[in-house]
């Protein structure tokens, strides 16, 4: 029975999701950032390079999108099912041919028509791209969605400025805005009047508050022009005029004190800048800058975008209640805001390590306020072992987020004996102590706690933990005993200093032993909490 669209986190491509899980005509709201490498280093979708395999794969921070049998059968079976998208994607392969740029829009094509299915007739899709492919995604989503409901093409400037040899610095970024319908949810948005335009359009009053007079009097439209045809202050309009409002709003000006009279005794109202809503939001944004290395919202992933964008997306595009889709959710930011925001949300992502991090994020913001079930997860041995059997690194860094721990960012064949690590404080000083982590899915014996323990002394680490799949043996257990204890100076208490965990224990909740981590961790860094109104979060159940 597929879940219902509210509050849900999905691990696994988004394909398979969308198709296995999501009804027909539930989203209210599409964003997506869809991975493209354009010389940079992105969390991206790939394929094997030997193209042994059919499913396309995610590996964290390198790779790109590849022309292999994966994207061939993608290529294949979106061009027979016919139609538009069919032809758009064969006048692809003539222009651009058996390269990347067709796997990417071949993998492209059939998520955007699945997206298409989930949306309601009332909803929009904003695609956020660069300009490596903005020209063809353009294109594509012209047929999956129709011309006609293509609404913007919104430039965000997301830096300041770059050095780009024998051409013009590259600082923006583009959002596609479509909508399913020809009347989607629209909230209009505005931003403030410039100094400049303040200067010289209004004046000031002698408390320095800006205000300006505007006429009350309008062309004349036909008949229904009737009710605004009256006398006031003794005059009429002019023959081809008639006043702009009606005679009981006027009659509400002159009391709130709004009327200004010229010398001819016309009315004028009376308005002040500061009452105002601004300038309606035009389709190019520079006001929204990048998330930058000192941001507080940073959490150190490559492509996090930054909150207030997405926030001006779902107020413009959204209303409370809503249900918000993001089929490659990344480390969550359209999460984080939809959930500020009072949306429903669902994310999708093919790397346990980003579900981890959005975990974190959320519990780091809302607390225990946010509500949400993860679905795709291991959630026995049995499924554990298969995840193992599929992809190791997915299981590595599955069984690393269940203890909070972070993956190192190195390439294969390069972790010398670590996996993940634990940062943490336990004492006045400000040393920071960690937990280092190896994680292992096959068959383990002594030599690989003896490993461990000799990568322990190596970094001058606190703990260390092995996590295994198998139950240790007894001469396991006792080359674990041998490492000694580590001796917390605030806690006053001993923990083993090398710690073994099967992945039944990680399954039945069983954690480190180490210093609270709720109160000292280090590990990743925190989203800032929700405060005030942004902290409103939805309170419905999951089946609601």
């Amino acid at each position: 029975m597929p879940e219902t669209a509210a509050n849900l986190l999905y691990y696994g491509d988004n394909l398979d999701i969308l198709r296995r899980y999501i009804k027909d005509e539930t989203v209210d709201l599409v964003y997506l950032d869809p991975p493209f490498n354009s010389n940079a280093t992105y969390n991206v979708l790939f394929a094997e390079q030997d193209g042994a395999r059919a499913a396309a794969q995610i590996k964290a921070f390198e790779d790109t999108w590849k022309w292999d049998q994966a994207a061939a059968k993608s290529y294949r079976d979106v061009v027979e099912a016919g139609g538009k998208v069919s032809q758009t994607l064969q006048a692809f392969h003539m222009v651009v041919g058996d390269s990347n740029m067709l796997a990417y829009l071949a993998m492209m094509a059939p998520r955007l028509v699945e997206l298409l299915r989930v949306m309601k007739p009332t909803a929009s899709i904003y695609l956020h791209c660069d300009p490596t492919a903005s020209h063809y995604l353009k294109l594509l989503m012209d047929a999956v969605f129709g011309a006609d409901n293509f609404r913007n093409e919104i430039v965000w400037k997301r830096a300041n400025a770059h050095n780009d040899p024998k051409r013009f610095g590259r600082i923006s970024d583009t959002l596609l805005y479509y909508s399913k319908g020809d009347n989607p949810t629209w909230n209009t948005q505005h931003t403030p009047y410039w100094e400049a335009y303040y200067a010289s359009h209004y004046k000031q009053d002698e408390a320095g508050r800006y205000y300006r007079t505007v006429p009350l009097d309008a062309p004349k439209h036909g008949e229904g022009s009737a009710g605004l045809l009256y006398e006031w202050n003794g005059k009429l309009p002019s023959p081809s005029r008639t006043w702009a409002v009606r005679k009981d709003i006027m009659e509400k000006y002159e009391e709130d004190g709004r009327l200004v009279y010229t010398k001819t005794g016309t009315p004028t109202l009376l308005q002040y800048a500061d009452e105002m809503q601004g300038v309606p939001l035009q389709n190019i944004w520079t006001d929204i800058p990048p998330v930058n290395p000192q941001a507080g919202e940073r959490l150190g992933y490559p492509t996090q975008k930054p909150e207030a964008l997405l926030g001006r997306i779902l107020n413009a595009s959204s209303n409370p209640g809503d249900t918000i889709l993001d089929p490659f959710c990344g480390c969550g930011t359209a999460i984080a805001v939809a959930q500020r925001l009072g949306r429903r949300w669902i994310g999708i992502d093919i790397t346990h390590l980003a579900i981890t991090l959005i975990k974190h994020r959320l519990r780091g913001a809302f607390g225990d306020r946010v509500s949400y079930k993860v679905i795709g997860e291991p959630v026995s041995v049995p499924d554990a072992e298969t995840l193992a059997q599929q992809d190791p690194y997915q299981f590595q860094w599955w069984a690393l987020g269940l203890v909070g721990a972070r993956p190192v960012e190195q390439k294969k064949g390069a972790d010398k004996g670590i996996d993940g690590r634990l940062y943490f404080h336990d004492d006045v000083g400000a040393k920071t102590k960690q937990v280092i982590l190896s994680v292992k899915a096959g068959h383990t014996s002594v030599p690989h706690v003896r490993d461990l323990r000799g990568v322990l002394d190596r970094e001058k680490a606190e703990i260390g933990v092995l996590i295994t799949m198998q139950e240790p043996t007894a001469p396991m257990r006792s080359e674990a005993v041998g490492a000694g204890f580590y001796a917390s100076p605030i806690w006053g208490k001993s923990y083993p200093r090398l710690q073994i965990l099967t992945v039944a224990d990680l399954l039945a909740r069983k954690g480190i032993d180490m210093p609270p981590l709720g109160q000292v961790s280090l590990t990743f860094k925190k989203a800032p909490k929700a405060k005030g109104e942004q902290a409103k979060t939805m309170t419905m159940p999951l089946d609601a």
